[in-house]
């Protein structure tokens, strides 16, 4: 071993040995699939099972194709680097990957699919390198995943794709956004229906500097609803890109 790679290994000591004394606690609803995605989506990192991320549901989907999810990590603000948020049991597991800039709350309300009752987890990266893991259980009757699109049911609904409906709801210190997007969403588990989905999306002020940008995936429900808390006054744009590279904008006033 030469002397830098001697030296990179001794470097590397505290933070192993502080990755090891991590104890992340009991997980508030035991999964066998836990492990698995600790290592698939966490890459084996350092992470606790923390209640100050918190994911709220409904304990039973009504509708398994439109399940509002809300992930709140404003406990840790300004020290959030992303947020990932997964169903466990979900054919396509992965929902979302968060990045809020400074602005922009760690906060988002969302809609997805549900294929059956799962354990629902979002975990929130800080600048210490630690993930911090909420979880929570929703039940479900099943087949929101397999269930065809019923936007592909309207006449003319290619017409509409990307179209976003929404406004700004002041709050005090910050306004919510909520808006809903024009999108079939399709996650290619309908027969003859290849994928087609709003993949990126992007917040930027009125002056085009980024506010905060997410991956969202097939578990996203078809027209996807989508709300963030954005401090401060001025116009947002919402910037959409799909699978197929079509791209939106629009502007929320």
């Amino acid at each position: 071993m030469n002397w830098r790679a001697s030296c990179l290994w001794v470097c590397w000591l505290p933070l192993a040995a502080q990755a090891i004394e991590v104890d992340p606690g009991k997980d508030p609803v035991p999964s066998v699939m836990w492990a698995f995605y600790h290592k698939q989506i966490l890459g084996d990192a350092p992470f606790v099972f923390d209640q100050r991320v918190k994911l709220l549901a409904p304990p039973f989907a009504e509708d398994a194709r439109q399940v509002p999810l809300e992930i709140d990590a404003r406990a840790f603000k300004g020290e959030v680097v992303k947020i990932l948020a997964w169903a466990e049991l979900n054919p396509l597991p992965q929902i979302v990957d968060f990045q809020p800039g400074e602005q922009v709350l760690p906060w988002l309300a969302i809609r997805i699919r549900i294929e059956q009752a799962t354990p629902l987890r979002a975990a929130v990266l800080t600048r210490d390198g630690l993930w911090h893991v909420g979880s929570t259980l929703i039940d479900a009757a099943g087949g929101g995943c397999t269930a065809p699109s019923v936007v592909r049911t309207q006449p003319g609904w290619e017409e509409h794709i990307g179209e976003v409906l929404g406004g700004r709801y002041p709050r005090g210190e910050f306004s919510r956004l909520r808006m809903q997007v024009a999108h079939p969403m399709d996650n290619g588990m309908v027969s003859g229906i290849p994928e087609f989905f709003l993949n990126h999306a992007e917040l930027r002020d009125d002056n085009g500097q980024l506010l905060a940008s997410l991956e969202l995936f097939p578990a996203v429900s078809e027209n996807p609803n989508l709300a963030f808390d954005v401090e401060g006054a001025g116009q947002t744009r919402l910037l959409l890109r799909d699978n197929s590279g079509n791209q939106f904008d629009a502007a929320i006033p």
